[in-house]
């Protein structure tokens, strides 16, 4: 009767009755086929011979619960349980439906190299892959619920003999202080572990990447109705060299890891440097550059500066509605917009062809990064780096790097320091990270990270 009643207006939930015992189940998240076989066929018989004793012996399950209190009723319910009432207890025993998305590839974090499988929204799924690949005791597991109507399952993941314990302690003390309604995605968690420009979390769903970050130490925050994995703690090398690069067997591909981190400071800077040496700083342009320049310019009404803002909002649009396109012909549009867009502009005279050269190259180069805060990071500094140099010039550009650096060298990630190993300064890991190396002699772990230096190969 307090079933009913609290499930009233709820048309899924099923109550039937043999005999002396209750049934419940919600049908949506049930599977009717597996109620069928393993509990109503067996209870029928069992009643009829009279010769049911205790419920745990005839229903045929790997997961009984025994719910202690009504209180538990509600959350094994709603997580696709089947509740048998008999003589005042009541027995809880898994029938969820089959509801998963199934198991593809990654569509975001894509190599040439490497597995091919990514995470899904089932949370034990998940689990599973990333034991499928660690297969060790040590790999330890800390589950809570986040969500006072949601009760959302969230489990932190790390290898008990690595891992710095005080680590998980303050991401366990974290995640039991988050007292909101309900939960959705594990975004909403991350926004509890930062609140710097950039981003001090790691967000994959790739479950070999997560495996190689818990083999370094790191944690990994696995949260149940959502495919994206948290990794903590994560620095600013994280996201400028990915670990895929390991998959890469030639140490040539050196090349590539500097060429990522030159485009990260080129897409902030390249605007920048170009309305610097336009406006202020000439003399540092030869004679015959610099004429061609003021020939480019001489039916452009605006100021530099305001050429290069309204070139950059442009491509931000065209990047904002690239990505909520539908992936089949969203990337074609975009393209033909800027092309056509950037034709027309130079035709009427509302830009000069250096600055579509100047601002091509800046969206060019930001296009080696996937990480959405990583992109609202270039964005603001950018913008930074461009007022600054309109009223300064290169002094400008030179006071909006030391706002850079100090910035980023006051980020800390765990009570770690986030611009780590550059500052402080780390040989060995700033090797390891920047410079491919034989990985014969990889055989150190970073101290800041784990509870000490273990001399063994990871």
């Amino acid at each position: 009767n307090k079933l009913t009643r609290d499930f009233k207006d709820t048309p899924d939930l099923i109550i039937r009755k043999i005999d002396n015992i209750y049934i419940a189940y919600l049908e949506t998240v049930s599977s009717s086929d597996k109620i069928n076989d393993y509990i109503l066929k067996n209870l029928n018989y069992f009643v009829s011979t009279k010769k049911i004793s205790d419920i745990e012996r005839i229903i045929p399950s790997p997961n009984i619960k025994k719910l202690k209190s009504y209180n538990e009723v509600e959350y094994y319910l709603t997580n696709g349980f089947t509740l048998i009432y008999r003589d005042g207890d009541i027995t809880a025993i898994e029938t969820r439906a089959d509801i998963n998305r199934s198991i593809t590839t990654p569509d975001i974090e894509q190599t040439l190299f490497g597995p091919k499988d990514s995470f899904n929204e089932n949370y034990q799924i998940n689990i599973g892959l990333i034991k499928r690949r660690i297969k060790t005791n040590k790999l330890k597991i800390k589950e809570t619920n986040i969500g006072k109507r949601t009760n959302t399952k969230v489990g932190v993941l790390y290898i008990d003999d690595i891992a710095n314990k005080d680590d998980v302690n303050k991401i366990m003390n974290t995640l039991s202080k988050i007292d909101i309604d309900g939960i959705i995605d594990s975004s909403e968690i991350a926004k509890y572990f930062s609140n710097s420009l950039f981003p001090t979390i790691s967000t994959t769903i790739r479950p070999d990447k997560v495996s190689q970050y818990l083999l370094d130490g790191k944690i990994a925050i696995v949260m149940d109705t959502t495919c994206d994995v948290l990794i903590l703690p994560s620095f600013f090398a994280d996201f400028i060299n990915q670990s895929m690069d390991n998959y890469n067997k030639n140490i040539k591909f050196n090349i590539l890891k500097i060429i990522r981190m030159l485009c990260f400071f080129l897409t902030i800077i390249i605007p920048s440097y170009y309305i610097a040496l336009i406006n202020y700083n000439q003399e540092t342009l030869p004679t015959t550059l610099l004429l061609n320049y003021s020939a480019q310019r001489q039916s452009v009404p605006f100021p530099s500066i305001i050429e290069a803002l309204i070139m950059l909002f442009i491509c931000e649009i065209l990047r904002e509605s690239d990505m909520r396109f539908p992936s089949s012909y969203g990337s074609a549009i975009s393209i033909l917009g800027a092309l056509i867009l950037g034709e027309a502009a130079v035709s009427a005279g509302i830009v000069s062809p250096i600055m579509i050269i100047v601002i091509s190259f800046t969206f060019i180069t930001s296009l080696m990064f996937s990480e959405q805060e990583i992109i609202n990071a270039i964005r603001i500094f950018r913008l930074i780096f461009l007022l600054l140099a309109a009223i300064y010039g290169i002094y400008g550009i030179i006071i909006s790097t030391f706002i850079f650096l100090i910035h980023i060298c006051s980020i800390k990630t765990l009570d770690k320091p986030y611009f780590y190993p550059i500052a402080p300064y780390d040989k060995y890991f700033f090797k390891k990270l920047f410079i491919r190396s034989d990985t014969n002699n990889d055989t150190k772990r970073s101290k800041l990270i784990t509870k000490n230096i273990i001399k063994q190969r990871r």
